[in-house]
């Protein structure tokens, strides 16, 4: 990178106290902005100039999915191109089955969801069947590989359509929990590196999921964060709440 100067000054010293912009309590001057709060602005087709990193996010504490949707609506924020799949997501007796984050997408232009997780919970014997958990997973699989196999397909350096069909190309796309699926053999781990290895360079991919360290991805991925949990309120038998959890 290049980094240019302006050499119209070519004094060393300091600016003066009358030279320094007014400050409230002189922390706010040195925020971005000068301490103003910015204007938001129309959110329009545009497009990353800097996407193309593997993210995976594990670990055995909250917050994953919350920090790859975070990005998500960051990025739909600045207008690119974004989806979500999600694997083994399928609701439970505590959940509601329209979550706040799905009401949240649907107001963001250039964000889109889809869920292919089945009821329940793999190997708990919670009223759902194992089998139809590897049937879900399974497809919904074979349709990360299409999502992935779009964006080869398209020109992530040009802005896409808001309200385009994700297989016609996406700047970001999240796997939520495939992790999951991988670990408890529903996905080959082997076919989740092969899709990351497939990617278009310029395609963001973020893999959520997963208690147990994802090593198949070492090397693969570019950014890789180990979600800890230090406390847990679950652990005392709290419910998931509105609001937080769903």
């Amino acid at each position: 990178m290049t980094t240019t100067h302006d050499d119209t000054d070519d004094t060393d010293e300091a600016p003066s106290d009358d030279d320094r912009a007014p400050t409230d309590g002189d922390s706010a001057a040195r925020t971005p902005g000068g301490g103003a709060a910015p204007e938001p602005r129309p959110i329009e087709p545009a497009a990353p100039e800097e996407f193309g990193l593997v993210q995976v996010w594990w670990g055995d504490g909250k917050g994953k999915t919350t920090a790859a949707m975070g990005m998500g609506f960051r990025a739909a924020g600045h207008g690119y191109r974004v989806h979500m799949l999600q694997f083994m997501k399928g609701g439970a007796d505590s959940v509601e089955g329209v979550r706040g984050e799905y009401n949240a997408i649907a107001a963001v232009p250039g964000f889109s969801y889809e869920n292919a997780g089945h009821y329940g919970w793999h190997g708990l014997l919670d009223g759902s069947a194992d089998d139809e958990h590897e049937a879900k997973a399974t497809a919904a699989f074979e349709r990360a590989e299409a999502l992935v196999a779009g964006a080869a397909d398209a020109d992530l350096t040009d802005p896409l359509p808001l309200d385009g069909e994700p297989e016609d190309g996406v700047h970001m796309l999240i796997f939520d929990e495939l992790l999951y699926a991988a670990d408890r053999g529903l996905v080959d781990p082997d076919d989740v590196v092969r899709l990351v290895e497939s990617k278009p360079d310029d395609l963001e991919l973020v893999l959520t999921g997963s208690h147990a360290e994802p090593e198949y991805l070492d090397g693969v991925a570019d950014l890789i964060t180990n979600v800890r949990k230090v406390a847990h309120p679950f652990d005392d038998g709290q419910r998931a709440r509105r609001g937080t959890e769903y």
